[in-house]
């Protein structure tokens, strides 16, 4: 994959929680949409469906109306009375008006009806993601990697990790850079400033563990050009 294809993958990446009491209907979606590159949750009632959609690396949801526990409405007016704006698509019966005013008076985005196609419902989340970009600009997203270097936070597949200053300057060093080799100088420069020996094997060390730390992402690699540096990259499948 070249520079420019993983960087326009990167672009588009998204994460979806798909929140359906039909078994079926949840597959079906995430099959569709992890073919478009799309990673993907599943939640088959309210209460599941609400705590899938707080994770942070969250893009959108799409919530059906009916739901086990809690409605789909109720999940969307619990999701904005926490102050989480996370972009939702609200699938509802054919012809029930009423379900999809009270899905928008619940601060849904938009509503798909049932039965649909599923390239209508990729483009409509694209769309909602355009139209509601986060104010959170200064994160930077890769695969199922999401890096908050203002709040030096981190996310792999979801869940949050804590990493050390150096191991979260590499990191975003890398991510900065994705798709791009990274010279071992540059990262001496970046990550301790000079100021330690570049014969030594701190960055040896310390790129190990940010590897172990990133362990549990299946879309995101840090792929090693002997004499020459690192790379950020999509697995290879």
């Amino acid at each position: 994959m070249s520079a420019e294809t993983a960087e326009a993958t990167y672009a588009d990446a998204m994460h979806v929680v798909i929140v359906d009491d039909e078994q079926r209907m949840v597959e079906l979606i995430a099959s569709y949409l992890e073919d478009q590159q799309v990673t993907t949750a599943g939640a088959y009632d309210g209460p599941s469906g609400l705590a899938a959609a707080r994770q942070p690396d969250v893009d959108a949801v799409v919530l059906d109306l009916m739901l086990p526990g809690l409605s789909g409405s109720e999940v969307c007016k619990q999701l904005r009375r926490e102050g989480n704006d996370v972009p939702v698509l609200m699938l509802t019966a054919r012809g029930a008006v009423a379900e999809r005013v009270a899905g928008l008076e619940a601060g849904a985005d938009d509503y798909l009806v049932k039965p649909f196609a599923l390239e209508e419902l990729h483009a409509r989340l694209k769309a909602i993601r355009r139209r509601l970009a986060p104010d959170e600009e200064h994160r930077m997203v890769v695969g199922d990697i999401t890096l908050d270097p203002l709040e030096q936070r981190l996310w792999v597949a979801g869940a949050e990790v804590t990493l050390s200053r150096r191991e979260f300057a590499m990191l975003t060093s890398l991510m900065e850079s994705r798709g791009h080799v990274v010279s071992r100088g540059r990262l001496y420069a970046d990550v301790w400033d000079d100021e330690v020996d570049i014969r030594s094997n701190a960055l040896d060390v310390h790129m190990s563990r940010l590897r172990h730390h990133l362990g549990s992402s299946e879309l995101v690699t840090i792929t090693t050009l002997r004499g020459v540096g690192y790379r950020l990259e999509p697995t290879k499948r």
